[in-house]
């Protein structure tokens, strides 16, 4: 059964549109990550989601109900953790999440929430002495407490420190083996390799990929050959291969890559080419595409941020 279902969702700002026609769906508990560059719609179409924007057009079913109309008893049984949120300063961390939860009918406890989260030696202490990155993690405390059905992160490991983020993704592993489906907005690739189930890619509020993470990554079965050319070697000395051969960079002795499907014939190829002319390929490897190489290829972006 899907928890999510969109349809041909359409949300315009005038003569700006920031999703197109975006259609997909997730089951339920699964963990479903929406990646794409700045301004693709990722975050219009979480707050969309979640009830805090309207849409244009298109139809849209979340846990059963449309979100716009679903009222309390939708919000009852979602968590949400957006790019940014505001505290009251003067409040403890244990009194806002103890706030929080008083908010849902059905809630995990405040002290083991703030334990989760790895903020137990700051549960007393108040939201304005703590830094960017344990605000991160209360924003994670006060999206769980009410142990949501489904669980909506946008960016939520955003300033975190690399043990925080593995923090963070046993966090989201945990709250997953209790049943709870998450809908993943990042920017990291490996967050999105190592949490989810499936992968949506956005550009410009438009559907371009979806599937699991490894099929992205391994694009019909595409490998990556590289290697590098001795200097005085052009690049169109190389025997003939059947995959698509691109320098890497300008002149002879470049480097060069190779995406084929038919590693073992390529590489053959290759190597074979280099032993009968006493060549010596530096620093010749064989890989299949990371959900990184795909998704920049995809995206046509250069920067992973935004």
């Amino acid at each position: 059964m899907a928890a999510i279902v969109v349809q041909d969702l359409r949300r315009d700002y005038g003569a700006l549109t920031a999703v197109d026609g975006l259609s997909f769906d997730v089951a339920e508990g699964e963990l479903f990550a929406l990646l794409g560059p700045n301004g693709a719609g990722k975050t219009t179409t979480v707050e969309i989601l979640t009830g805090h924007r309207r849409r244009s057009s298109g139809d849209v079913r979340v846990l059963g109900f449309d979100p716009q109309t679903g009222g309390r008893a939708y919000r009852q049984r979602i968590g949400v953790v957006l790019q940014s949120a505001g505290f009251e300063e003067d409040f403890t961390v244990r009194e806002l999440v103890d706030l929080q939860r008083r908010l849902y009918p059905r809630v995990y406890g405040t002290d083991a929430v703030i334990d989760l989260v790895g903020l137990a030696d700051k549960r007393d202490a108040r939201v304005k002495v703590l830094s960017g990155g344990q605000r991160r993690r209360l924003d994670l405390a006060l999206g769980i407490v009410g142990a949501p059905d489904l669980l909506f992160l946008d960016e939520p490991t955003t300033g975190f420190d690399p043990a925080a983020r593995h923090h963070a993704w046993a966090l989201v592993r945990r709250l997953r083996e209790f049943g709870t489906t998450v809908l993943l907005t990042t920017h990291y690739m490996d967050e999105a390799e190592h949490l989810a189930d499936r992968v949506a890619v956005v550009k410009a509020g438009r559907l371009v990929a979806l599937g699991r993470p490894g099929e992205l990554g391994g694009t019909a079965g595409e490998h990556v050959l590289r290697f590098e050319l001795p200097a005085g070697v052009p690049c169109a000395d190389l025997p003939a291969l059947s995959g698509r051969t691109v320098p890497a960079g300008p002149g002879d002795g470049a480097a060069v890559v190779v995406h084929t499907r038919d590693p073992l014939r390529d590489t053959h190829a290759v190597t074979g080419w280099a032993v009968e002319r006493g060549l010596v390929l530096s620093g010749l490897t064989l890989t299949r595409p990371t959900l990184e190489d795909v998704y920049l290829q995809l995206t046509g972006d250069g920067d992973d941020h935004g």
